[in-house]
Formats: C-alpha cells, structure tokens, sequence
C-alpha cells in the first residue's frame, strides 16, 4: 500500500499558527499584559512585552511581582496546553476554530503555583520557557524559567501542578 504524500510544509506550518493564535487571542488577560509566543517548532517561549502599567515599584524600577506571577503561570498553562494538543493539531484533527466551540474542553486547570522571585525585572522584555515534568490524562507538572538579556542568569521561576482538561461529553436526554 503506498503512502500518501506528506502535507507541505507551509501548510503545517500555517495550522500550527493558527492554533497557537486561537489558543491565545482566547484569554483576555493575556492580550492584557501584552504576552506573545514565538514558536519554533513544537517549543514554545513566552514574551512579556514590556508596558509601563506593568511597573510595581516606579522607584526601581521593576516588573511587578504578580505580573511576573501571571507570566510564569501563562507560560505555563499555554505550554501544557500546546503540548497536550499537538499530535491533534499535526494530524489535522483539531481546527482553530475549535477552540472557541462550547464542546472544547478548555485549558489545564491550576491546582498550585509557586514562585521563586530570584531578582528585580528590568524595565524591558522578558523571555519565559516551560519545561512539563509530567503530563497524565487528569494531572501535569510543569516548571518554567524567565530571563531577561541572558537565559543563563534567570529573574524568576516557577513550578505548577494542573488538573488537565477532560474531553466534554454530548449532552444526552433521556
């Protein structure tokens, strides 16, 4: 039996995209503290945009310690959200136009989050990366670094525990 030709790889590429981007433009608070990700292949790497409003201590100056909170949990729910859906998203089976159907199940669930806050952030961008330890059908682990100018001198890290989301069942009468 011969095997079908491989998808180009434009076209790969232009789904992967377009989930990353529906998975995105979905949360509100996201486009709120201006974080993007940049995709390279199946990695993701979060980017918060530097914003004044994201300010906490103007004397510092430094990134407020709840906004790093919130892009280190970001970073992280979007990665194990992405990971998880990937081979989907490969095979076509999930459309971005999925993500907002009531029938989709949702993001990963925050159980814990804990923050080690190693330095001030710097007025300028920040780069986050999280790493998943172990992804199961019901839980997940995932730590996650931030830097700034240099990966290797970090300004904070975090560690989570999620509930994963379950597949939604149609609704039966009876």
């Amino acid at each position: 039996m011969p095997r079908s030709r491989p998808e180009p790889m434009q076209v790969v590429k232009q789904r992967r995209d377009a989930a990353l981007k529906a998975l995105v433009e979905g949360v509100p608070y996201i486009q709120f503290l201006g974080i993007t990700f940049d995709r390279r292949g199946d990695e993701l790497t979060g980017v918060l945009n530097f914003d004044e409003k994201l300010i906490g201590n103007p004397f510092l100056p430094a990134i407020h310690g709840g906004v790093t909170a919130a892009f280190l949990e970001v970073t992280a729910i979007i990665t194990l959200s992405w990971e998880h859906m990937f081979p989907a998203i490969e095979r076509g089976e999930i459309d971005p136009e999925d993500f907002a159907k009531p029938e989709f199940p949702g993001f990963p669930k925050t159980i814990d989050f804990t923050v080690d806050y190693l330095r001030s952030g710097l007025p300028r961008d920040a780069y986050a990366r999280a790493t998943v330890s172990r992804a199961g059908r019901r839980y997940a682990s995932v730590r996650v670094e931030a830097w700034q100018d240099n990966h290797a001198k970090l300004f904070a890290q975090g560690s989570g525990h999620f509930l994963m989301p379950q597949p939604r069942e149609a609704e039966t009468t009876g």
